[in-house]
């Protein structure tokens, strides 16, 4: 396991690098965008510098790494924030120079598809941050939500621990990012119901690893930044997966994998983020959103029953593709107190 690095953390004032190391999806949809960056700007008070790719329509892999080098060794900026996911990012990995992240790092703001470069700073050593994206979080419609921006302040500005709570209303449901009329108001909340633990009879306190279950597929497939399974013991597993809603028997299936290869079993404790319930190519009612959740928890347990029976679960935390949203640090210590029913990271 690498010798941890938590980079230094950004001030009020400060240069922060916005980057699409995915897809430049600012280009197309420019409204939650420019609404993340002025946010950025006016709330957080941090001066925000736009990499050529950023809004590059069709740039390639290794112009992507190369805005990644340029952030990452510029001196003037203190963090890096992805605009938001995607798909392709996988492709970046081959391109980027580790000897050179390792020797400059920061932190890096992302999730969905970052999982892959939150991974590789994973894998360096460098503790990333999976949550936090300028077009969603920071570009959310109305207002930021509460308790994602008191997390992202946190993990921004902020060292040492800082308890998550759960959230008591909850959101997947969106408008349309061209429809200006959008961002006149807050998206529609519901009531939520809180944590659902599983065998929480322990106190599991170890580095967090994981992200966007899609992308960690993908990485376990095309062979790349998995380290041997003995890396992850008494790791904290974290998972979440995307608006591309897969199936329970898909989740199961990634999860059964993780566990033949001798992955899953390492992980004495397991985050579970609120499965996404709604999208636009798939607008469940409400009966059909709260199947599909229950669904993949019961995917998740049966995975956890065959290879990892012991392993103390929590479900539905607020992390990844869900509104609100807790920042979780990548390489960085979490606590999952079953007893007491506490979540700590430290940020």
């Amino acid at each position: 396991m690498p010798v941890w690095t938590y980079p230094d953390k950004a001030r009020p004032g400060d240069r922060v690098a916005v980057l699409s190391p995915s897809a430049a999806v600012p280009a197309r949809l420019p409204l939650p965008y420019e609404l993340g960056v002025k946010r950025l700007t006016t709330d957080f008070g941090l001066e925000v510098v736009e990499y050529p790719t950023t809004r590059k329509l069709g740039a390639t892999p290794a112009e992507r790494a190369a805005d990644i080098h340029a952030a990452f060794t510029d001196d003037r900026v203190k963090a890096v924030i992805a605009s938001i996911g995607g798909d392709d990012q996988i492709t970046v990995l081959p391109h980027l120079d580790r000897d050179l992240l390792r020797s400059c790092p920061k932190p890096f703001f992302g999730y969905s598809d970052n999982t892959n470069l939150l991974v590789l700073l994973w894998n360096l050593g460098i503790v990333g941050y999976h949550g936090g994206t300028v077009m969603v979080e920071f570009g959310r419609p109305g207002a930021m939500h509460p308790l994602t921006a008191q997390s992202l302040r946190a993990a921004l500005f902020t060292s040492g621990d800082y308890e998550l709570f759960f959230a008591r209303e909850w959101g997947d449901v969106t408008g349309r990012w061209d429809d200006p009329e959008t961002f006149t108001r807050e998206p529609e909340m519901e009531p939520a119901t809180g944590w659902i633990w599983h065998n929480a009879d322990a106190v599991v306190e170890g580095t967090a690893w994981g992200g966007n279950l899609e992308a960690l597929s993908w990485l376990l497939m095309a062979d790349r930044e998995i380290q041997p399974p003995e890396a992850y013991e008494g790791c904290v597993l974290f998972l979440e997966t995307s608006e591309e809603m897969p199936r329970s028997v898909e989740v199961y299936r990634v999860l059964r994998n993780m566990g033949e290869r001798g992955l899953l079993g390492r992980f004495p404790a397991l985050l579970m983020g609120r499965a996404r319930s709604w999208s636009r190519r798939k607008p469940l009612d409400p009966c059909g959103r709260a199947a599909h959740r229950a669904e993949q928890r019961e995917a998740v347990l049966a995975a956890l029953d065959r290879y990892a029976p012991r392993t103390l679960a929590v479900f539905d935390v607020d992390l990844g593709h869900t509104d609100p949203q807790v920042v979780v640090p990548c390489g960085g210590r979490v606590r999952v107190d079953g007893p007491a029913r506490r979540i700590t990271v430290r940020y």
